[in-house]
């Protein structure tokens, strides 16, 4: 097939299945409590930011399955010793309230020590709200 632009179809069918399973965890994590820890800044806890994280210009809020992988994270950090406090929040309250509050570029990052079994929800249509996404055309995705 020489000069054909077009994908085997073998790559087209892993590209859905990989799109598919995406979609599962996506759907898993909308559903599921996270923790999110809270950052540093000033004032009382309820009024401190969520801890992010910046790759690239894009920034990424902090999201652990549990305790323990928070736990990780810390150590990975060198922070162990440090009092975590965190907020136990939605995923889908995550994506679609934190994220355009953001004002940037946002996505999560779930359990980010964790290597293979961490996940990264971008900031792109179907995983975040049209308007904060950063793949959208036109509208205010193009003002950020």
């Amino acid at each position: 097939m020489a000069g054909s632009d077009q994908p085997r179809p073998d790559a087209r069918e892993e590209t859905e299945r990989r799109r598919r399973a995406f979609a599962v965890l996506l759907g898993e994590f909308r559903r599921t409590p996270v923790l999110v820890p809270l950052g540093d800044g000033p004032g009382p806890d309820a009024e401190r930011g969520l801890l992010t994280a910046d790759l690239g210009g894009v920034g990424f809020i902090l999201a652990f399955s549990d305790e323990q992988a928070l736990a990780r994270y810390a150590v990975a950090r060198g922070e162990a010793a440090r009092k975590w406090r965190y907020r136990t929040v939605l995923g889908a309250r995550l994506l679609d309230v934190a994220v355009p509050a953001a004002g940037v570029p946002c996505g999560v990052a779930l359990d980010c020590a964790d290597g293979e079994g961490g996940m990264v929800f971008p900031p792109v249509r179907g995983v975040v709200p049209d308007a904060v996404a950063v793949d959208v055309d036109g509208g205010a995705g193009d003002e950020r």
